[in-house]
């Protein structure tokens, strides 16, 4: 079993720790998402998921207005802004102790929402389909959230050739990425292992049986598993049903150095970390 290390974040000047795994809360402004009780296109009913789920225990809540789900269709950025920024604003004044991220790939997209309210930038592509996206998070001075994906959300389930293995592919890609992170002039980064991004059912479950090797980066470690395809695919279900399956990847991913689950359903995800944390010694 892993121990979590002393990692921290800076965020809107304040340091959030986590010597104790956080949840993070997914709010989807998004007609396709592929689970479809969390798509909140008003926002009225992204107020009231909003409200539900810090009261459950969430720290975070990512919102986003671009699907990422393999195949789903592309969105202009004048459409996802126009989707993502009443929410922001209205979550950010309605809860001003809440962390907000933006799950986006464009940088434009990310420097307007962390001017509405958002104190986080979590990005599928790791910077790879915008250019000026790592001088904007060093511009803006937040924490940025790199997932390892090849290709885009409608290419990338071609692109699961890994030859030395899928794992050590993983560490490759944060270790090079970091490198022009940092140069940017930005500081703090938080790594996502890409859990159905470009990857295949078995390649995901060896990167989830060796994914306390990215504790070397030193970084903390965002998991998303929620409700996910090699949840379904593997027990022959639907995403609908896949809440215990999900808990159960949760739980193997905290024992390998997860550091934020990032989840549909907050209330069990926030059990399921503190059962966990009753277990080590941080």
């Amino acid at each position: 079993m892993s121990k979590s290390k002393n990692l921290s974040i800076k965020i809107k000047g304040t340091l959030l720790d986590f010597n104790t795994p956080k949840v993070m809360g997914i709010i989807n402004a998004t007609p396709d998402s592929f689970y479809n009780q969390s798509r909140k296109l008003y926002v009225d009913d992204a107020i009231q998921q909003a409200e539900k789920m810090l009261q459950d225990g969430a720290t975070i809540l990512d919102i986003g207005g671009y699907s990422s789900r393999p195949g789903a269709d592309h969105v202009n950025e004048k459409e996802e802004l126009e989707r993502v920024l009443p929410i922001i604003d209205q979550i950010s004044s309605q809860f001003p102790e809440a962390i907000l991220s933006i799950d986006t790939f464009r940088s434009e997209v990310a420097r307007q929402s962390i001017q509405a309210g958002a104190g986080i930038i979590n990005d599928i592509s790791g910077g790879k389909l915008d250019a000026k996206m790592y001088q904007t998070v060093a511009d803006l001075d937040v924490p940025y959230i790199m997932m390892h994906m090849r290709g885009t959300p409608q290419t990338m389930q071609t692109l699961t050739d890994y030859p030395n293995g899928v794992t050590h592919e993983v560490m490759k890609y944060f270790s090079e990425r970091r490198i022009e992170f940092i140069k940017s002039g930005a500081v703090d980064l938080i790594i996502d292992p890409g859990f159905g991004f470009a990857k295949t059912l078995d390649q995901n479950y060896e990167l989830l049986r060796e994914m306390s090797t990215l504790q070397a980066l030193d970084c903390p470690i965002l998991v998303g598993v929620s409700r996910k395809s090699m949840i379904t695919k593997k027990l022959n279900i639907e995403a609908k049903d896949a809440l215990n399956g999900t808990t159960v990847i949760n739980t193997i991913a905290l024992q390998q150095g997860g550091n934020i689950l990032r989840v549909h359903d907050v209330k069990e995800a926030a059990e399921c970390v503190k059962l966990f944390s009753e277990t080590v010694l941080f």
